[in-house]
């Protein structure tokens, strides 16, 4: 969850949903790599900036299930769900350094900063709770 300085949540629009679909990065952890590390490392893949600071971590890792349609398509039917560690940042860049277009295939077609309750309206429902769950763990933070 990545916060500016007035505490709102950076939210992108994905490219590959029918309807419009917006989320806050995540990705993967490679073989080796910390939870944190792979937390600046997607936050560089999928937005282009590394301007920003590690000021919080999920206690516990977070689960979501995909719908059962969206599972049977998603990545060949591979995956059923994500488990994720969730890190609040702050960003420290100007919104100038923020590039969604920083790989060959970028996730995400614009993106703004949210109030939490307008990222909850703007996301899949299938990933309010876990959002929810996340802007709980953190809300000391998004308080100020």
């Amino acid at each position: 969850m990545l916060l500016n300085t007035d505490n709102l949540v950076f939210a992108a629009r994905r490219v590959d949903m029918a309807v419009p679909a917006w989320q806050m990065p995540q990705g993967g952890i490679t073989d080796r790599e910390t939870p944190r590390a792979a937390a600046m490392r997607e936050l560089k893949e999928e937005i282009g900036t590394k301007h920003a600071d590690i000021v919080a971590e999920s206690c516990g890792w977070l689960n979501y299930d995909f719908p059962v349609k969206l599972a049977a398509i998603t990545w060949g039917g591979r995956y059923h769900g994500q488990t994720q560690k969730w890190f609040a940042m702050r960003f420290r860049g100007e919104d100038q350094d923020i590039d969604l277009n920083t790989t060959e295939h970028a996730e995400f077609s614009d993106w703004c900063w949210m109030r939490p309750a307008e990222v909850l309206e703007a996301i899949v429902d299938f990933k309010k709770p876990l959002y929810e769950a996340v802007f709980s763990e953190f809300e000391m933070i998004l308080r100020g």
